[in-house]
Order: C-alpha cells, then structure tokens, then sequence
C-alpha cells in the first residue's frame, strides 16, 4: 500500500485506536444485565468477564516490552485492530453458535483484550514519536478521544437500544466492529517515526536502575486508581447512595464523568503553552482531593452528582501527562517504558475500584467511606509531583 506522507494522518489514526479501545472496554459492560438474562449468567461468571478482559490487557503490557520492537510497530498496531475487530465479530456470533454461550462470551474477550492492550501500549509512542511542536498538548488531546469514545459508546448504544430494542445488540456489536475494521487500512498506510530517534534503546535493565522511573511508576498506578475508583463506582454511588433513577445515575455518573475528563484532556491541550504540565497537575490532583471529600463527606444528591463528574475533569491530565513527563525525562527508554507504565496503569485501574468495594464492605457496604479512602490516591500524586519538582531544583 502507498503510505501517505503527513503525519498527521497518523495522529488521526491514533485517535481512532483510542475510539477503538473505548468500545472494546465498554461495549459489554452495557450488556451485563441482557447477558445474565439471556444466558442465565451468574453474577459471579458476570464479574469473570470484566476479570478475564483487565488479566489478558495485563499479560499484553507485560509480554509487549520485549515482542513490539522486534516484531516492529506498523505489524503490531494493524494486529491490535484486527483483534479487536475480530473480537467484536466474535461476541455477536460466538454465544450463539457454540453450545455453551458463555464459552463464546470469553473467547470473545479475550480476543479483543489482546487488541485494547496493545493499542494501550502502542498509541502512545506512535504519537510521541510523531514530529508535533507541543508534545505534552498532543499526547493529553490523544487521549480525550478515549473519554470521546467511552461517551460515544455509552449514548449510541442507548439510542440503538432505544430505537431497535437490546435483543438486537449483536447487530450493535457488528457495527462497532467497523471502526478497528477501517482504522486497520488506515494505519496500514499512515507513516511511523522511530520512537527513540536514531539513538537505541535504553535497556530494561537500564530503565529499572533509573529512580525517576519507579516515581513514575507510582505515579501511573495512582492515576488509573484516582480515576477509575470514582468512574467504576459512580453509578452505583448515584443510585444508591444519592437515591437517583438509573438512568439519571448513569447519565450524571460515569457518562458525564467521561465527558468532563475528555473536556479536561483538550483544554490542557489548548492551554499547554501557558501552565506547565507539572502545575496542572498539582492543581488537578488537589482539585481531585476535593472531589473525592465532596462526594463522601455530603448528603446532597446534587453536590455528590456534581463531585462525580469534577473528579472526572480532575483525573484527566493524569494519564497523559505522566506519560508526557516519562518521555521527557526518559527519551531514550523505548517501547519498554511504554509498556510498563501501561502495566502500571491497569493495576491502579484494578486496584482502585477494589480498594473502594473492599473498604465499603469492611463498614457495612458505606460506599461514602469506600470512595473516602481513594483519596489516598490524588494525595500520593501530590507527593510525586513535589519530589519532581525538587529534583529539577537540585538539577539546576
């Protein structure tokens, strides 16, 4: 195939792949309950598939370090698509055709989780390797387009469900399927930079030796916490703490979460020329402080509705700019560094939302006091920014 010359095309190709992940990430937790319904599904063989989904991401992470560079990345990001489209295919024909539907649910997870794990460990240096004048505003408008497509995800599919009835979702899933489908011919022929320039890789053992590695390390397992112990939980949190419909609880939960945290991630991406990333994200993880104190501490249903969603705007510049941060202070570490802090990233996704359910369990399921605790993970942001800010001092 041609390859097209402008960049540009290849951050356009990278927003997609974010869309992508989107849809393999929140495309079957919307069917939770038509699957237990139509499948005669426990909650327990329920909860496996959202398990089952973060533990092969996880094994992806782990095992990219060393395949992607030598495989090489245009191979692997069109590989990530492919399964993920292949997935999608999978969970609308799979439950039907084999005898135990269940069976086909998984094998379908597990398909487009080996996709959403490389497109996490791979979107990432794609972009940062592009040749864009404002890095740190490129990389926090990339990953918006994550939050764009978990809002997309959520009200689509309500309005096909709404229109053509949840029984046809397997039509649904063949649609979603279409956009890895086209984004795979797209990176097929967009240009790819060298990650690290013209100079190798630092080696793992390299990476593991530097101190501000392990800081943001933290920092990554932090970031996914802060947001998802909050984005996971605040459904429930609005129905059953507030007291609001469900509908109402996941328009102004996890759908307006989303659509502030992506609103974050693009006005930094506007303002990155007029406040340092350090400094927003000092602001955004005290703003975040609040927003976790605000929703555990009040018995307003309207102020714990609106701390939902300004925590959500208070985590977005987390993830992107503790990459951003990695790639500026560790140019040199290649996919490696990529991957690991996908790695770490995923276990604060894990952690965090479990710290709040084992908290909230251990008091008589108060999940106030469950989502109380999670505020340890902005504090130790808070921490890490400090000790980066001190070692630029000392540097100087």
């Amino acid at each position: 195939m041609k390859k097209t010359t402008n960049y540009n095309h290849t951050i356009y190709a990278s927003y997609i792949g974010y869309i992508t992940q989107a849809i393999v990430n929140n495309f079957a937790p919307l069917l939770f309950i038509t699957f237990s319904r139509e499948f005669s599904l426990t909650l327990d063989k329920i909860a496996l598939i959202t398990t089952v989904n973060f533990a092969v991401q996880l094994t992806v992470d782990l095992l990219s370090s060393k395949l992607v560079d030598k495989i090489g990345y245009r191979i692997c990001i069109v590989a990530a698509h492919v399964f993920s489209a292949v997935g999608l295919l999978a969970l609308a024909l799979l439950p039907s055709v084999l005898s135990v539907p269940y069976a086909g649910i998984l094998v379908a997870v597990v398909l487009y989780a080996i996709g959403g794990g490389l497109i996490e460990v791979l979107i990432s240096p794609i972009v940062e390797a592009c040749p864009t004048a404002k890095k740190e505003a490129a990389m926090s408008l990339l990953h918006s387009f994550y939050c764009w497509g978990h809002v997309g995800v959520v009200l689509l599919s309500a309005l096909f469900f709404r229109l053509f009835g949840v029984e046809n979702w397997r039509v649904l899933a063949v649609i979603w399927a279409a956009v890895p489908t086209v984004n795979c011919f797209f990176f097929a022929t967009v240009p790819l930079y060298p990650i690290t320039g013209d100079a190798p890789s630092m080696s793992v053992k390299a990476l593991f030796r530097q101190k501000i590695f392990w800081l943001l390390m933290v920092m990554m397992v932090c970031a996914g916490a802060a947001e998802q112990a909050m984005s996971q939980w605040a459904s429930a949190f609005a129905e059953s703490v507030l007291g609001v419909s469900k509908t109402v609880g996941d328009l102004a939960g996890p759908c307006a979460f989303a659509l502030l945290m992506g609103t974050s991630r693009a006005l930094y991406a506007k303002a990155e020329a007029r406040i340092s990333l350090r400094k927003a994200m000092l602001l955004s993880a005290l703003l975040c402080i609040a927003a976790y104190l605000a929703a555990s501490l009040t018995q307003l249903p309207a102020a714990g509705l609106a701390a939902c969603a300004v925590c959500g705007f208070s985590v977005g510049i987390f993830w992107p700019g503790t990459f951003s941060l990695a790639a500026k202070k560790l140019p040199l570490a290649g996919t490696a560094m990529y991957a690991f802090m996908a790695l770490a990233g995923d276990v604060g996704c894990s952690g965090g939302p479990t710290l709040v359910g084992m908290v909230a369990n251990a008091v008589g399921g108060n999940l106030k006091i469950g989502l109380l605790a999670a505020v340890v993970f902005p504090v130790l942001i808070v921490l890490c920014v400090a000790v980066l800010k001190k070692q630029v001092k000392q540097k100087h």
